[in-house]
């Protein structure tokens, strides 16, 4: 039975037989606390009368289904979450009632009570087959149609959809009824549903093509943080650039942007009503960072407006489509349109790495992945979507050029508006707009899987010029794929304690050798740079003397998106056990205190905790860890008292504390008999003191004690982090249960405590837990559904246990589970992270 499930093949034959009108969907959100009603109606046509199909609805328990005025049994005609529908006539009307569940994992309508003041809060979150849990649906992308909302709620409440909200009709009972205008054409996965007692304020952008209306949400209790001047400032900026780059207004009228809790994902495109994550409306004090990351969700979400909503995929093949496009525009934009002026550099040092990382890994996939359906859809959902996605667009545009480029969206916008679309119709647009043929660019870099990896190769003469140089190209021989790149190479010379550039090129790689006939003749530099400007994606390698250089001096080479690569170029080294994890650790010791990227800042130290705790030699890991501690006390008390690297190698220092002075210098910030100028020891930065406590035994009663401070949900999540932290048998037991077992735990309780459970130094009480990890992951897909799940597999797997009789284990149970697809993945990602985190031990101990 298909149960949830819905292949690209049944889509196909539905979209063929069906167009579906309207939909007219009402909403009782009255009737309890666990449950609200339905009623769903659904005019559609059929091109071949008389033949059956199916509507879908999931977890609902359905009164009544009344096809074309006649009556449908729902005890047989409701199954496996579809509608049966058979006899179809020319022009038909679907009504179902029925009552349906609200959620606590983030998918469909998520229900949310505050336990700071006890109100309620409901959103939807329907990408990608969701809509279906609130109301009937054809759920695929290519049948659109316009859906009128109509929805009934407590009187006091705001409720939000994508049309304007119009004024409630009081109902005399305490409660109202909204009657919203029917929506443009969309889709239904972006159609949405956000109510609860939330706090409101209104502004408008005034544009080249009129105004947009500007909604701002966020629950009562975190009124306070909602810095509306800063969230309405970047929204402006964004309109104006995405208006003027895109020549296409605005679709969708209105703009609602509403800051949700317990949100699953960083944010949804939903039209005209994007939902964010509320904990980007912080409660203390941020690095950088936090501010360039939360503009480009901004912005990433309204370039899904017009790449996306407007023009939406025909199946979810393309789906990598529209979030690589997204990940591209909204960094393009940040650097054109906002402050955040070098934001691909932070690109390069913290969401790129993700990419390579993901695809580095068993389960790696092109990026236009083949979704056969749904499941798949869920499997291949990752950073190669995102990162990886959004760099080989930035490669595209380097190879045709921005202004063409954005010439070929521009008709591309306007030949499929409101309509569906595939990939070739993108490619042909821009191949009119450059001139250039790129159906043989889409297949090296779409249809394959895998990272390049690209290495200088040279001869000197007697005088340290080259004689020769060139770039050799190599691939994994799983994914043995050589691409075409067109990439940068840097020569930069140390001059007066300053690492500046002489010359660069820019130049097209091919096949397995390229020579580089430009740079004949040039004296060595001190620094060889590969891909400067990071125009491809690829790994690149140092030379043995460019990597002398940098391991000192890196702080020395002023060109911040130079660094990313370097730190980049050395973090693959040493996680492909060609560097060894001390060298890394040196390298970022002696250089990190001087990084200016606020990125690099914040990612980089985790990079070196992950090289000490797991890369690194057992026979040496203890002094290590005590040189990577107390070295991070170093920057802490050097850094510049308020910033950002001050506050962030202040929380690596206290997740690194194990030594009694590291623990009594975490213990007396927290009770305040330690002060570091310019270190504000507020609620979340005490948290990861008590957190980190609790990781070395030495909480006591201190995470209670904390959230009697702190009874927001976030001190919930915070305290059950940190109880799970604890290095007890009886801890740990304690998390397994809430996040491998329990279907009572909220999402990000559960994310909390999965993200918490591993920890490095706990080998003895987390041993026993290979076996029940392995154990579960057999049936956790059915048990905890796919959200849960994903969370629980993926954080949970005992990485850090690593050893070859853990990788044997995992094989053995590849070998012989029943575990479905996407549960077999996450395993055999651990897998892999062992096999590369034991090459890198042995690399370690050689030195």
């Amino acid at each position: 039975m298909p149960g949830t499930n819905l292949t690209r093949d049944e889509a196909a034959t539905r979209a063929a037989l069906l167009d579906v009108s309207s939909y007219s969907v009402d909403l009782d959100l009255t009737t309890s606390e666990t449950t609200f009603a339905s009623t769903t109606t659904i005019e559609f046509t059929c091109s071949e009368p008389g033949a059956e199909t199916f509507a879908d609805l999931v977890d609902a328990t359905v009164h009544s289904i009344t096809l074309n005025g006649e009556s449908l049994d729902p005890a047989t005609a409701y199954a496996d979450s579809r509608i049966a529908l058979s006899g179809l006539a020319a022009t038909n009307t679907l009504v179902v009632v029925a009552d349906c569940t609200y959620s606590r994992t983030g998918e469909g309508l998520h229900r949310f009570v505050d336990p700071v003041d006890d109100r309620v809060y409901l959103y939807s979150q329907f990408e990608v087959p969701d809509a279906r849990r609130v109301f009937t649906t054809f759920e695929q992308p290519d049948l659109k149609s316009v859906f009128t909302f109509v929805v009934r709620a407590p009187e006091q409440w705001k409720v939000v959809s994508n049309s304007p909200t119009p004024a409630p009709t009081a109902l005399g009972d305490g409660t109202a009824r909204w009657e919203f205008e029917p929506t443009k054409r969309m889709s239904t996965y972006i159609t949405a549903l956000v109510a609860g007692e939330y706090h409101e304020v209104q502004d408008v952008y005034q544009g080249k093509h009129g105004d947009i209306p500007l909604g701002h949400y966020c629950r009562q209790s975190l009124v306070e943080h909602l810095d509306r001047e800063e969230l309405v400032k970047l929204t402006r900026q964004g309109f104006e650039f995405f208006e003027e780059a895109f020549d296409f207004p605005y679709p969708f009228g209105k703009y609602d942007q509403l800051y949700v809790p317990e949100y699953n994902m960083g944010a949804m495109e939903n039209a005209g009503c994007v939902t964010l994550r509320d904990e980007y409306l912080p409660r203390s004090r941020q690095p950088r960072s936090f501010y360039e990351f939360r503009c480009s969700v901004i912005l990433h979400e309204m370039a899904h407006m017009w790449f996306g909503d407007l023009v939406t995929m025909k199946w979810w093949d393309d789906l990598w489509l529209n979030e690589s496009f997204a990940e591209w525009a909204c960094y393009h934009a940040e650097v054109e349109a906002t402050e955040y002026t070098d934001s691909w550099t932070g690109f390069a040092n913290a969401r790129k790495q993700t990419g390579y990382r993901q695809d580095q890994m068993p389960s790696t996939h092109p990026i236009a992945a083949d979704n056969v359906d749904l499941q798949a859809v869920e499997v291949n959902f990752d950073m190669i979507t995102y990162a990886k996605g959004a760099s080989v667009l930035k490669q595209l545009v380097a190879w045709v050029g921005l202004d063409d480029f954005m010439a070929g969206l521009r008709q591309y916008f306007k030949d499929h508006a409101y309509g569906n679309s595939e990939f070739k119709d993108l490619l042909a647009a821009l191949e009119k707009a450059s001139g250039r043929e790129l159906a043989g660019w889409a297949k090296e870099w779409l249809q394959t899987a895998g990272v390049n990896t690209l290495t200088p190769e040279f001869t000197l003469d007697g005088e340290g010029a080259y004689t020769r140089l060139a770039v050799r190209q190599s691939a994994h021989p799983d994914w043995p794929t050589l691409r075409r790149h067109r990439l940068g190479i840097g020569l930069y010379d140390d001059r007066d304690g300053r690492l500046v550039l002489r010359r660069t090129v820019e130049v097209d790689v091919e096949g397995e050798l390229t020579e580089i006939p430009e740079l004949v003749g040039e004296t060595q530099p001190d620094l060889l740079l590969l891909n400067d400007g990071d125009l491809t994606y690829a790994k690149i390698r140092l030379d043995e003397r460019s990597l002398a250089t940098v391991v000192d001096g890196l702080s020395k080479l002023d060109d911040s998106l130079a660094r990313a690569l370097v730190w980049g170029a050395t973090w693959d080294m040493t996680r492909d056990a060609e560097m060894a994890a001390r060298d890394f650790v040196t390298l970022v010791l002696a250089n990190i205190g001087a990084e200016t990227d606020a990125w690099g800042v914040s990612r980089i130290p985790t990079y070196a905790a992950q090289a000490v705790s797991t890369f690194s030699a057992p026979e040496h890991r203890d002094e290590l860890r005590s040189r990577w501690e107390s070295g991070l006390r170093e920057l802490v008390l050097a850094a510049e008292p308020g910033s950002d690297a001050q506050l962030t190698f202040a929380r690596s220092y206290a997740a690194a504390a194990r030594s009694e002075q590291a623990v009594g210098d975490v213990e007396a910030l927290l009770d305040g008999g330690l002060e570091i100028d310019g270190l504000a020891v507020d609620q979340d930065l005490r948290w990861s003191l008590v957190t980190s406590l609790a990781a070395s035994g030495n909480a006591g009663d201190r995470i209670e004690a904390e959230l009697e401070r702190d009874r927001t949900i976030s001190g919930q999540e915070h305290a059950a982090a940190a109880r799970a932290a604890r290095p007890t048998a009886e801890a740990k037991a304690e998390a397994w249960e809430v996040a491998m077992v329990s279907t009572e735990t909220p999402n990000e309780t559960q994310r909390s405590v999965a993200m918490s459970f591993q920890r490095s130094g706990q080998d003895d009480v987390l041993a026993p837990y290979v076996e029940r990890y392995l154990a579960a992951a057999d049936d956790v897909w059915d048990r905890l559904g796919n959200k849960r799940a994903s969370t629980a597999l993926e954080a949970m797997f005992p990485r850090q246990l690593a050893s070859q009789e853990l990788l044997d284990r995992a094989d053995a149970w590849l070998e012989r589970t029943p575990a479905p697809p996407a549960a077999k993945r996450y395993v055999a990602e651990g897998r892999a992270d062992v096999a590369r985190a034991l090459a890198a031990q042995e690399r370690d101990a050689r030195g």
